[in-house]
């Protein structure tokens, strides 16, 4: 690496080696979330932040770190976590928010460029009475780039699926890492490519979504005595196909008192149920709390709660953050319950691990079948006893991604086979591309996370 070479390459676009603010730009959310991955990638720091403003500054960038050998990690707002946004052996933080302009946008579909905040790509939708089929629980501070590159799941997915599902990304436009840097167009299954793959085979330059109706919608709080009636009340809601529903998620009464914004909302020893529906439904949506024994204990129009933000940030991670600012210790994983089974496996895991910490799930659709995400909540202890929760999860048929290893491959929730392997070595053959993150294989000490037994998801061929 010649990085002095590489800075004279790229000189006229904005780029700095202030200690601050490489150390800022070389951070995301792990620390928050993952004991293990905070001891594993302390200390790790880049050399400089360079932030270009258009694709041709990116491609500038892109030549002179091929021909230095200096390494990239693209990175927009550093909502993510698993170590993502940190640079493992130095190099420069791409940071990409500058790369925010609007492209094109029909009934159909959005176009924008990946430093786009998600919320400011709903509001250009919202043109044409649209908005984006699913959301980050970051939606008002993650860019549509760190969302596709690092992200799974969001507010919609209930309804729409996962990110991977076949339609949910229309076309991504990516630029290789090689001294004459090429553009590709990927559309259909090829945008998995670059989905939740770190930043790690090609520097995402735009971004087509399709879009859904925009409505007006309600939040909602139900609580319920039994922790199983919310589970049932919250399947059946999603699954109510009559029904507009953009969010269910639902909290043990434990986990829920974690969230004290919500405090004036809950109740000792109630379970709730968090939820997003249409306005236009309300009715219909009382009419179903009542028959399954729930009580609403506040409802209002999205983001209008006198606890200040839209009930989506206490799903999904955003419920994590929440906890874990109660109570640092509080770790978890994450797991894809059975759709074939769903009730059973659920209650078997909450009876299984009730004594050590309550359970949340979020409900959303995968590969075209309705399951739920989630784990239980708990004490830190050490990797051993992590690895004893994964293996008991997976023994009741949850299948559990590993949340404390910073790898790709590892990290179980995108599966790489000899497809994937080629198409990283074509755009980044000299793997510069956030190094060490695409498999643990690269890195000579890959960390105590990659050894956790976690199964990984699996999924329908495209």
């Amino acid at each position: 690496m010649d990085i002095n070479a590489f800075r004279r390459d790229i000189a006229g676009i904005e780029h700095s080696d202030d200690a601050t603010q490489v150390r800022r730009k070389s951070r995301d959310m792990t620390t928050t979330f993952s004991p293990i991955l905070r001891d594993e990638l302390k200390g790790k720091l880049a050399d400089l932040v360079v932030s270009p403003r258009d694709k041709a500054e990116v491609r500038r960038v892109a030549a002179a770190a091929a021909r230095h050998r200096v390494p990239l990690l693209p990175r927009g707002a550093g909502t993510c976590n698993w170590g993502q946004g940190t640079p493992l052996q130095g190099g420069a933080i791409l940071d990409m928010t500058a790369l925010n302009r609007r492209i094109s946008l029909d009934h159909a579909t959005v176009r924008v460029e990946p430093g786009m905040i998600v919320q400011a790509v709903d509001d250009y939708a919202a043109d044409q009475n649209r908005e984006l089929r699913m959301h980050p629980s970051t939606r008002r501070t993650a860019t549509l780039g760190g969302f596709l590159g690092g992200g799974h799941v969001g507010v919609g997915s209930c309804t729409w699926g996962i990110l991977r599902d076949l339609g949910n990304v229309v076309g991504v436009e990516v630029i290789s890492v090689e001294e004459e840097p090429r553009v590709m167009e990927l559309r259909g299954a090829e945008v998995n490519r670059v989905h939740h793959a770190y930043g790690t085979n090609g520097i995402i330059t735009e971004i087509e979504m399709p879009l859904a109706p925009a409505y007006r919608w309600r939040e909602a709080i139900v609580d319920f005595k039994d922790f199983m009636k919310a589970v049932r009340f919250g399947v059946t809601l999603n699954a109510s196909d009559g029904l507009v529903v953009k969010m269910v998620a639902i909290n043990e009464w434990r986990y829920a008192r974690l969230f004290t914004a919500l405090k004036p909302h809950l109740r000792d020893e109630r379970h709730t149920v968090h939820v997003m529906v249409a306005d236009d439904f309300g009715e219909a949506f009382e009419s179903l709390v009542a028959d399954h024994g729930g009580t609403i204990v506040y409802q209002g129009l999205e983001g209008q709660g006198d606890f200040k933000r839209p009930l989506y940030e206490f799903s999904f991670g955003h419920a994590r953050l929440h906890a874990t600012r109660t109570d640092p210790s509080l770790v978890a994983n994450i797991g894809i319950f059975p759709d074939h089974n769903l009730f059973a496996a659920i209650e078997r895991v909450h009876h299984k691990f009730f004594d050590l910490g309550p359970l949340r799930l979020d409900m959303k659709r995968m590969d075209g079948r309705l399951t739920a995400q989630g784990s239980p909540l708990f004490q830190y202890r050490d990797e051993a006893h992590m690895a004893s929760v994964i293996e008991g999860m997976q023994e009741e048929g949850v299948e559990a991604a590993n949340t404390h290893t910073m790898h790709v491959k590892e990290n179980g929730m995108k599966p790489i086979d000899a497809t994937e392997i080629a198409f990283k070595r074509s755009m980044d053959p000299f793997n510069l591309m956030n190094p060490g993150k695409f498999a643990a294989e690269e890195l000579a000490a890959p960390g105590k996370g990659v050894a956790l037994p976690a199964s990984g998801w699996r999924y329908q061929k495209a």
